[in-house]
């Protein structure tokens, strides 16, 4: 199984490195990298497919990038990648840290990890407490910036060209006030358009509900007035039966006094004397007059239960009405009386419907005035801007070897008035590499080296605007070559006096302004890989520039050039 390891002996230069040492463990065909950083600009070199890129892969998977299970190293359950961040003056991430309850116990630093399983699931921490992916990036979008090899792709499309419009502008927060203004006004003009779709509809139920709410209003049903009819029912329709049973029980009452008095009379004090005959005789006494009770209420009773035809048609109408509206209607009849006050609110809502509307007209137009001045405020802004950009590049450009060049940033109305989340107009840079011609947009007009040279003049520019602490260019350099290959060079050290820089490069011009220079250098015996990531001295310097300037075999000749390359960029530097 392939197997890598790099080591890497830190090297002291000026500046204060904000992304200060990167740990990775089973990534790729990585065993173990513990890689230490400095400020200023470092390059980092090697042959083709050394691996060069692989730390700055790692590095985005710290930052939140997606990742899955084949990044991890053949043979091996998990990667586990670290990357530690000085950030004693970064106050926006300070801030960020503290608003997340995620502060470190060293609080000039900050550690965000990743791990990756062979299940496929991803964990992240922010200073060894588990956040999610999305923290994760929005941490990692205040530390570090990263240009990738192909960023020129990235370039071509509008979308790109806007954030970077606005990112070099500082409009953050008027693009978020205009998105979420755009935002409420397509919510309300939404429900608007829902309401006026739906007036046919809105129309027929209003009549439905008035027919179903004055069937309620003339049944009329109160309260308590359901359990008292079916109990009124129930004593009509069973009058004769009542009435019969009921005088049984009065003949039986009346014949069991008379017993009772009869044994009382029985009982004489004066020959049965004693407690338990005195308990007796009130036991008997009591009999007697609750007999007597039961009796009064029971022809109470008798006299009610008189037979009435024409009451038990009126009651029994009086609930099939009430039955009837209940089964209509599939609920249970106790249940009208609420059903009644729903259709009421409804209808009494549906009636106030085209105050609604009015109400919400005027909601929707106040937004949208609020929308236009915050869309206003942005475009004069974004044509500020995209004049300094094209000032900016446009010096880099000429600088590229590309004077005859013209850049323009074109703000393009959008077709509609209406409120958009990105604004008033669509940013889109326009390039034209001849002086009689119309800027057209990048990719209808660029070749492919002329492309890298105008992405890169574009990075350098938003990047001297960028608030991250560190920049890092992963090959941005394609396609550029002899002098203008310098340029770039200089142009990355000069952005290296600022923040922090890091460059993966094939270029000696490039190399050769380094601060620090990383060489990545790859071997194997066929069943193992093993590369070492190395500081490079002075004497090193000037082999791996040699080698880069002309190939393995190193000249007295390309040594003295290499030697002189370093020289002019140590003085630039």
């Amino acid at each position: 199984m392939p197997r890598m390891l790099w080591v890497i002996n830190p090297a002291s230069v000026c500046g204060v490195a904000m992304l200060t040492q990167l740990t990775i463990n089973q990534f790729t065909v990585v065993e173990t990298l513990e890689a230490e950083f400095s400020g200023g600009l470092t390059v980092i070199t090697g042959e083709t497919g050394a691996g060069k890129s692989i730390m700055i892969d790692a590095l985005g998977l710290c930052l939140g990038d997606r990742a899955d299970a084949s990044a991890i190293r053949p043979g091996q359950d998990r990667a586990d990648i670290t990357a530690t961040f000085d950030i004693s003056a970064l106050k926006a991430a300070q801030t960020w840290l503290g608003d997340h309850d995620l502060n470190h116990a060293n609080d000039g630093e900050c550690l965000l990890r990743r791990v990756l399983t062979r299940e496929g699931r991803s964990r992240a921490y922010i200073n060894g407490r588990p956040v999610t992916l999305q923290d994760l990036a929005a941490l990692g979008a205040l530390l570090v910036d990263i240009h990738g090899q192909h960023a020129h792709q990235a370039l071509l499309r509008r979308a790109h060209q806007r954030q970077l419009l606005d990112s070099y502008g500082g409009h953050q927060d008027a693009v978020a006030k205009v998105a979420d203004l755009a935002r409420q006004w397509q919510t309300l003009h939404q429900t608007l358009t829902d309401l006026r779709n739906a007036q046919q509809e809105r129309t027929d139920r209003e009549q439905l509900l008035r027919y179903q709410v004055r069937e309620l209003d003339e049944l009329s049903l109160g309260a308590a007035e359901l359990p008292g009819l079916e109990d009124e029912q129930r004593s009509l329709a069973n009058a004769e039966t009542m009435q019969a049973q009921a005088g049984r029980a009065l003949e039986l009452c009346e014949e069991n006094a008379s017993s009772v008095r009869a044994a009382l009379k029985e009982l004489d004090p004066e020959l049965h004397r004693g407690k338990t005959l005195d308990g007796v005789r009130e036991m008997l006494q009591s009999a007697a007059i609750q007999l007597d009770e039961a009796r009064g209420e029971l022809q109470q009773h008798f006299a009610n239960c008189e037979s009435n035809p024409e009451r038990l048609d009126e009651v029994q109408e009086r609930l099939d009405t009430v039955y009837a509206l209940a089964r209509k209607h599939r609920v249970d009849p106790d249940a009208l009386g609420d059903l009644h006050k729903e259709l009421q609110d409804e209808l009494s809502q549906l009636d106030s419907s085209d105050e609604r509307l009015a109400e919400l007209d005027t909601q929707l137009e106040a937004l949208n005035q609020q929308y236009q001045r915050a869309a206003a405020t942005l475009s004069k802004g974004r044509s500020k801007t995209a004049t300094r950009l094209e000032k900016a590049v446009a010096a880099l450009l000429k600088r590229l070897s590309m004077s005859n060049c013209r850049f323009r940033v074109a703000l393009v109305p959008r077709e509609s008035s209406q409120p958009h989340v990105r604004g008033a107009e669509d940013p889109e840079m326009l390039i034209s590499t001849n002086p009689a011609a119309d800027p057209q947009p990048l990719g209808r007009i660029a070749s492919g080296g002329e492309l890298s040279r105008i992405s890169l003049a574009i990075q350098v520019a938003t990047a001297g605007k960028a608030t991250v602490p560190c920049m890092i260019f992963d090959e941005v350099d394609v396609g550029i070559g002899g002098a203008v290959a310098e340029v770039v060079g200089r142009l990355l050290a000069d952005m290296a006096t600022n923040t922090q820089v890091l460059c993966v490069t094939h270029l000696p011009q490039v190399a050769s302004q380094g601060q620090q220079h990383l060489r990545v250098a790859k071997s194997g015996n066929g069943k193992t890989v093993s590369s070492r990531l190395e500081v490079l001295d002075e004497e090193n310097r000037v082999e791996e520039v040699a080698r880069m300037l002309g190939g393995l075999k190193l000249t007295d000749n390309t040594l003295a050039h290499a030697r002189e390359m370093l020289l002019d960029g140590g003085m630039a530097s």
